[in-house]
């Protein structure tokens, strides 16, 4: 263990920020040992992270989602050009 305790092994509860609240009433029961609201780091995007949330960087995530962002993209204008050209003709 070499003086560290692992304290993901007890995390009891993962809860969205929707619902702290739960988690507070959670603590205050004793049915609670360590909740963890996963918006920051799952669902919060990151200007300086090119959008992308540090789960998504940190697991390796973020170059396919950025791809995929830029088909979707590129798909996007195009579609648009075509109704563009269809509407001045």
């Amino acid at each position: 263990m070499d003086g560290k305790i692992e304290i993901d092994p007890m995390i009891t509860h993962k809860l969205t920020l929707e619902q702290i609240n739960k988690g507070f009433d959670l603590m205050h029961e004793g049915k609670s040992i360590r909740a963890v609201v996963e918006h920051y780091n799952h669902r919060r995007y990151h200007e300086s992270l090119q959008n992308l949330t540090p789960a998504d960087v940190y697991f390796g995530r973020g170059e396919a989602i950025l791809k995929q962002r830029e088909r979707i993209k590129r798909a996007t204008i195009e579609t648009r050009r075509l109704l563009h050209r269809k509407s001045a003709a």
